[in-house]
């Protein structure tokens, strides 16, 4: 990919559409750019704002018109614009700030970076405009229902030696988890198993076929129908730890996605997902410090539950 030639704005990288050739099986009819861009962005009124507004550009920064003749394989760079969001009511804890990262205790419905309708309100665009740092970018995700410790690369030249490390499992992650208590299952257990996401599904789901997921369940307290989970995965598959722990028969408290899909208000933050990653543990690849995290995100046991 090409360096955008816009700067970001509201902590926001610019997006990019580029058109494809015009050979037997690329784009024809399209006589203009304007067509193009109407056709792949298809708000007429919007497009032919931005057009007049000089918000396009090319690969120099100089704006589209939208009569030029449609020119295949070519980059058009825009901002998109953005629609008003929910805050979230929670403060974004700094853990710990280096030269090379920012460690942040993420609040329960905050998104780790924009995806749909989260956009500004996600923890990558709060930290830019706050710290200045353009660069910033995730060394790994947390859902926006979970909570607790997540890390940030603060600059291009160190990403890659933290990607290592997270993706090649040397980072010990340990969650917490409020769920159902059957006193008949024994603990510690380990949950095993293959998880697929159908493409458009909202859910993934234990499946027949090889094992791609692993976790560690531990019991840590227990009172009346409900115990508090200690979770440490082995694996890193899409939801795991929800879409195991329901399949187990212990759905976690506040789970509206696991095992049923429940339609909730966006602006509704009283009732969280009780899953915390507690604590983050790993090498440092460049300066060989021991990095050990520890999210204070409480847990909050159903009103119902005996102390």
């Amino acid at each position: 990919m090409p360096r955008s030639p816009l700067p970001q704005r509201h902590g926001l990288d610019a997006a990019w559409v580029r058109t494809p050739g015009t050979g037997p099986d690329g784009a024809a009819g399209w006589g203009t750019m304007r067509e193009f861009l109407l056709d792949r962005l298809p708000a007429a009124a919007e497009v032919d704002r931005m057009l007049g507004a000089g918000e396009f550009v090319d690969q120099r920064g100089r704006p589209w018109t939208g009569d030029e003749a449609y020119r295949p394989h070519t980059f058009v760079w825009f901002h998109r614009p953005l629609a008003p969001e929910v805050a979230v009511p929670f403060p974004l804890g700094i853990l710990d700030r280096t030269d090379n990262l920012v460690v942040v205790d993420k609040p329960h419905f905050l998104a780790t970076m924009p995806r749909g309708s989260h956009v500004r309100e996600t923890a990558l665009v709060k930290l830019r405009l706050a710290l200045d740092l353009p660069e910033l970018a995730p060394a790994h995700r947390l859902d926006r229902l979970t909570a607790g410790v997540l890390v940030f690369t603060t600059h291009r030249g160190c990403r890659g030696a933290y990607a290592g490390v997270f993706q090649s499992r040397r980072v010990v992650k340990t969650y917490e988890a409020l769920a159902p208590f059957d006193p008949a299952l024994a603990f510690p257990r380990h949950l095993v198993g293959r998880i697929d996401k159908p493409r458009g599904s909202l859910q993934a789901a234990v499946v027949p076929g090889e094992p791609n997921a692993e976790t560690l369940v531990e019991l840590v307290e227990v009172r009346g129908s409900h115990a508090r989970y200690r979770l440490t995965p082995v694996t890193g598959r899409t939801h795991q730890l929800r879409v195991q722990m329901a399949d187990a028969g212990m759905p976690l408290v506040g789970d509206t996605l696991y095992p049923d899909v429940l339609d909730v208000d966006p602006a509704d933050f009283t009732a969280p997902l009780q899953l915390v990653a507690r604590r983050l543990r790993f090498t440092d690849p460049i300066d060989d410090v021991e990095r050990d995290y520890a999210s204070d995100r409480p847990l909050a046991w159903p009103a119902d539950v005996r102390r």
